[in-house]
């Protein structure tokens, strides 16, 4: 192990709910009962997107399930959003453990949760896959962008993770009504459609950032 200090990226956040969801983040660290520790509250939100994924993959045939894999996306956004603000809270933070935890985690939910969109019929498998792909390709920019740039971004055109959930509750809760949407005089699956305009954004969002970030890299190592 290196015996070189960590310096810790600093978090680059633009979501319009970032300001009132770090203060009541703050809020309820301060009075979690002491038995209540970080990698418990990451391991509640792993649980719960595998959770999610789940009902989505049964969610056809017990259409109750959508209302669950909401409860789940609550459960896992308190999970998630806690386990950091718990930790510097407490000042216990380990930030490289804290750092590769939290964002492996991440990944694995996410990919619970596409594969249960899959399953599902409510969305293509091909869709699912391209966001997938996508999600992991703008993760590995972000991930390398922290360590190159020592900063994390954590949303970008004013969405982040939150903003994610809501929008896939938004989603789970329009299933329930109609799983269909009529666009130009043709009916699509909700999701297919969420799925795809998903993606394109993800794409143009990683196009942007890659530039970006080549741009500040070349500036900041200028050949002699």
């Amino acid at each position: 192990m290196s015996s070189v200090e960590f310096a810790e990226a600093q978090r680059v956040a633009t979501n319009p709910l970032v300001t009132i969801e770090r203060r009541f983040l703050i809020w309820m660290a301060g009075r979690l009962p002491g038995w209540v520790g970080s990698d418990g509250l990451t391991a509640l939100a792993l649980a719960a997107m595998a959770l999610v994924g789940l009902c989505f993959a049964i969610a056809k045939d017990h259409p109750g399930a959508l209302l669950v894999a909401i409860a789940g996306l609550a459960i896992n956004w308190f999970g998630d959003s806690l386990d950091g603000t718990l930790a510097r809270v407490r000042r216990q933070q380990r930030p490289r453990y804290g750092f590769y935890v939290d964002h492996i985690v991440d990944c694995f939910g996410v990919l619970f949760v596409m594969a249960g969109l899959g399953w599902s019929g409510y969305m293509t498998p091909a869709v699912a896959m391209a966001f997938l792909i996508a999600y992991f390709i703008l993760s590995i920019e972000i991930y390398l962008a922290t360590y190159c740039l020592a900063e994390f971004r954590l949303s970008f055109w004013g969405v982040g993770p939150t903003e994610l959930r809501l929008l896939l509750a938004a989603g789970s809760l329009a299933l329930l009504y109609d799983p269909r949407v009529q666009i130009l005089g043709e009916r699509y699956r909700l999701f297919d459609v969420g799925g795809v305009v998903g993606t394109i954004g993800i794409f143009v969002t990683l196009l942007v950032s890659v530039r970006r970030n080549i741009r500040l890299l070349y500036l900041a190592e200028p050949l002699q």
